[in-house]
């Protein structure tokens, strides 16, 4: 049975991808049932779509996959934890579950600047656990960004 790392580690793979593409590293894969529904990676700057974000990506690759945008029982698995945007999406998704790996500080609504996840008006209960491979979903955005102040 994969575990949260492995479904992680291909969420990287999405998010190196985006990285290569000019954009900034994130990726997103959408599970239900230990198998991969969706993937998705950063696509804003190469879509000119401001919501083009990895799980935005992956939540409509899973919609179209299931044929609903109830995503009901899946696992969202990002390498950054969701923005305010995203987080929303998901639970209107009615995504059972988020797993993110690095906390976003400037952006973060899974309890970095605000937890949407934990709105009691919200119609939807996601659970969501971050910090998973936290070192290397970090690392890919510290070199990104890095590179570009260069």
């Amino acid at each position: 049975m994969p575990s949260d790392i492995e479904f992680m580690r291909l969420a990287i793979e999405q998010a190196e991808r985006a990285g290569r593409d000019g954009e900034v590293p994130v990726g997103a894969v959408l599970v239900r049932d230990e198998v991969v529904l969706a993937a998705g990676a950063n696509r804003p700057i190469g879509a000119h779509d401001p919501t083009a974000h990895a799980e935005i990506q992956a939540l409509r690759a899973g919609g179209t996959e299931l044929g609903s945008y109830r995503l009901t029982g899946t696992t969202l698995y990002v390498t950054l934890e969701p923005c305010a945007m995203c987080a929303a999406a998901i639970v209107h998704a009615r995504v059972r579950r988020v797993v993110f790996g690095a906390w976003d500080p400037k952006a973060g609504a899974a309890g970095s600047i605000l937890n949407l996840f934990a709105a009691q008006a919200l119609n939807h209960r996601v659970d969501v656990f971050g910090g998973v491979l936290m070192q290397e979903c970090g690392a890919l955005l510290q070199s990104f960004f890095a590179a570009r102040r260069a």
